[in-house]
């Protein structure tokens, strides 16, 4: 547990602290988070393949490892950033600890850093490529990190992506309304809970499957999941989304929410450091009111390129940037922030609700 590592930065910045987790080497690129819980949240995300995570918070690992909090079926992330990790967890559900969780998960951890410092460069720089090691020194795993291809060349989608269709909770009590399509690009399994609880049978399809695929399992309604890395990489995704446009109501979740804007000719850019964390406030044009939401995004769309009937309906409050889409005659929303939370607050579950009643209403015509 006293063994130094570093974290080297693509900049050359190196900061140094003690390993935890897998005595491995981390590649990826570094973001931070504002949330203060939900660390199992965070590493279980898909969002976050390809990506070491920095949580602003200081004390990672306080209320240990459960058997509920999971939001896919591995770690995603690349490596583990915190300023002091937790060695004594103390929670009813705790079953272990953060730096076991890491090390059954082949993740590497590194504690003991300064992660104000290095939130602060991040906001100032932008986010970057980075390392964490144990083995290198600071010329060394800058050498090794410019010899490791660029966070935006890679598809992480099609990593993060379930390999064949599935149906949810097939077995669950609630009573069936509907049936939904879930396009995996990167899902957390919060969304497929929200949707079962609404009374939807879900089917979960590959972000390989075309339109004519899901269009063939005869849904009422389709979602497109959040999910990591550049959507300019992302053509056949955009196809397929294209294809769906018109046939059923569609509900788009963060990079769901790229992918309908691009399906319909918008341009998406990336963000100097993303939106991470369970803070960000939200005004929705309809209503007034600001909602507090969950994100997890390093790009957005551009709204000056929007057009053939999308129209933007949130703005984030920090930066004016898109955080909803709707089109203003087809049965088609979409949010740029995480409706399912997990971590964050629960406050816009009413979208899941939005989206039944989209269908519902879809159904009767």
């Amino acid at each position: 547990m006293n063994k130094k590592a570093r974290l080297v930065l693509a900049d050359g910045s190196s900061y140094e602290g003690f390993f935890f987790g897998a005595e491995t080497e981390g590649f990826g690129e570094v973001v931070f988070n504002t949330s203060m819980t939900g660390y199992q949240e965070m590493l279980t995300d898909p969002s976050y393949a390809g990506q070491i995570v920095v949580p602003t918070y200081p004390l990672i690992g306080n209320y240990g490892i459960n058997h509920d909090d999971d939001e896919s079926v591995r770690i995603q992330v690349s490596g583990f950033v915190v300023r002091e990790e937790c060695l004594e967890p103390n929670h009813y559900q705790s079953f272990e600890t953060l730096n076991k969780y890491l090390l059954d998960g082949g993740i590497p951890g590194i504690s003991g850093i300064d992660t104000r410092s290095v939130t602060r460069k991040l906001r100032s720089v932008g986010v970057m490529m980075g390392v964490i090691t144990s083995r290198l020194t600071a010329d060394e795993a800058l050498a090794a990190l410019k010899r490791q291809p660029d966070y935006g060349s890679i598809d992480f989608m099609k990593r993060v992506s379930t390999p064949s269709a599935y149906e949810w909770a097939k077995n669950s009590p609630e009573p069936v309304k509907y049936h939904v399509v879930a396009y995996d690009c990167g899902l957390k399994h919060n969304i497929l809970r929200l949707l079962r609880l609404r009374g939807c049978r879900v089917t979960v399809v590959p972000c390989t499957a075309t339109a004519a695929d899901i269009m063939r399992l005869s849904p009422d309604g389709i979602l497109l999941s959040p999910g990591p890395g550049d959507p300019e990489l992302l053509d056949y995704a955009v196809d397929t989304v294209r294809g769906l446009v018109g046939k059923k109501p569609i509900m788009g979740i963060c990079l769901g929410n790229q992918l309908i804007a691009r399906a319909f000719g918008a341009k998406t850019f990336k963000l100097k450091f993303g939106h991470r964390g369970g803070n960000h406030p939200v005004k929705e044009f309809a209503t007034g009111r600001v909602h507090i939401t969950a994100q997890n995004h390093g790009y957005a769309v551009d709204p000056d390129t929007l057009k053939d009937g999308l129209e933007v309906t949130h703005i984030n409050l920090n930066d004016g940037t898109v955080e909803g889409l709707r089109h203003k005659e087809l049965p088609i929303f979409a949010i740029q922030y995480h409706s399912e939370d997990s971590p964050g607050p629960h406050d816009n579950r009413y979208l899941f609700d939005r989206f039944v009643e989209m269908i519902q209403t879809n159904s009767k015509h």
